[in-house]
């Protein structure tokens, strides 16, 4: 009896996603341990922090999806996550220049990674009650209020990093919100006013070193652009089949700094060459794929918009990542999802993911056949 219970009770769980992000899950882990000398520690340490996100994401995934529709909870989310990063700036911890962790010992913890998530559900929330009189202009607005006061509060850490990622999640949903073509012009006017004014009455000096050396990588290989030199001299050495596990010398050698980390798709494509990079973005391609499946069977527009906000969400990552450790982005210090050391940003997707698994299990009925039908009978 109790077999077929436990198999009702997770009939919601998307096994193919979790077999999409089990390897993903493992490179990282590979990776981490074999280039460094206290890569026992960091392994024992991910390790912890994979498998308190796993229970968190099979709690999240038996709510009921209407739990996360409740707008007094959402709102007092949005405000608590508000207050808890102005609390940063008296008591978070300053590391590499930026004030955005708070230390509590054993670990650390990074409010930034939950915000994004919180933003997520906000504009999911505010588009799906609104998405009839989309074509106002004043939803725009209202949805910007919403990212602009968190983004504001990340960038003054400064983490400029997760600031552009708040960005990018407001811009994209508000791009499949079904806006109209006058408006996203709009949007684009007030993104590129946006940058003006950031650039020439907030962005810090090393900030706008970053800009630059991303148009003239080669411009300060020994100053700004030493990061991204080193990254690209990294995957470029990989070649076809790469150095092979623990043999990667950049990071190895400590030319690599943050290969744990922010560089940590370098430190693979080293060892792992072009072919494990393929590997990599195969399962990638799989876990958006499968995130987008869940906003195509969504039953309302909530279920919809908040499944297309966090494949956004885990798009971005993966393009500012990549796109840095390939010298195609400045370097901003974003993570590589399900990949890089840490558990904050590792329980934030987590608890995404559980979040889908349940609007999976109020996919629309009409669809539910087809569900079953598709792919591997799931």
């Amino acid at each position: 009896m109790q077999t077929p219970t436990l198999r009702n009770q997770f009939s919601n769980i998307d096994w193919v996603l979790l077999a999409a992000i089990a390897p993903i899950l493992i490179f990282g882990l590979v990776t981490m341990h074999s280039f460094s000398d206290s890569g026992a520690n960091l392994l024992t340490k991910q390790l912890i922090w994979i498998l308190v996100s796993f229970i968190v994401f099979l709690g999240v995934s038996q709510i009921d999806i209407r739990f996360w529709k409740r707008t007094g909870l959402l709102v007092g989310v949005y405000l608590f996550s508000i207050l808890v990063l102005s609390a940063l700036f008296v008591l978070g911890q300053v590391s590499n220049g930026a004030q955005s962790w708070f230390d509590f010992g054993g670990f650390s913890f990074q409010p930034s990674d939950v915000m994004k998530l919180v933003v997520v559900l906000m504009l999911a929330k505010y588009f799906s009650r609104r998405h009839v009189e989309i074509k106002h202009s004043r939803h725009i607005f209202v949805s910007a209020l919403y990212a602009f006061i968190p983004f504001a509060l990340v960038f003054l850490q400064p983490d400029f990093g997760s600031a552009i990622i708040i960005l990018f999640v407001w811009f994209g949903m508000v791009l499949v919100s079904g806006i109209s073509k006058k408006h996203i012009l709009m949007v684009f006017g007030i993104g590129l006013v946006a940058f003006c004014t950031l650039w020439f009455f907030v962005f810090a000096s090393y900030q706008k070193a970053r800009i630059i050396n991303f148009i003239h990588p080669m411009s300060d290989i020994r100053g700004t652009g030493y990061n991204a030199y080193q990254s690209t001299i990294a995957v470029g050495s990989g070649q076809f089949i790469g150095k092979g596990i623990g043999f990667g010398t950049q990071s190895r050698l400590q030319f690599l700094p943050e290969y744990e980390t922010d560089f940590i798709f370098a430190a693979f494509a080293e060892e792992w060459g072009f072919v494990g990079a393929i590997i990599l973005f195969i399962l990638y391609g799989i876990v958006l794929w499968r995130i987008l499946r869940v906003a195509r069977f969504g039953s309302t527009n909530f279920e919809i918009l908040f499944a297309m906000g966090f494949a956004i969400l885990i798009a971005s990552h993966l393009l500012i990542n990549i796109g840095m450790n390939i010298g195609l982005m400045p370097v901003t210090g974003i993570t590589l999802p399900f990949m890089s050391y840490g558990g904050s940003h590792m329980i934030m997707l987590f608890i995404g993911l559980g979040i889908l698994m349940s609007a999976r299990k109020h996919a629309r009925t009409a669809h539910q056949e087809d569900m079953r039908n598709e792919f591997l009978g799931i």
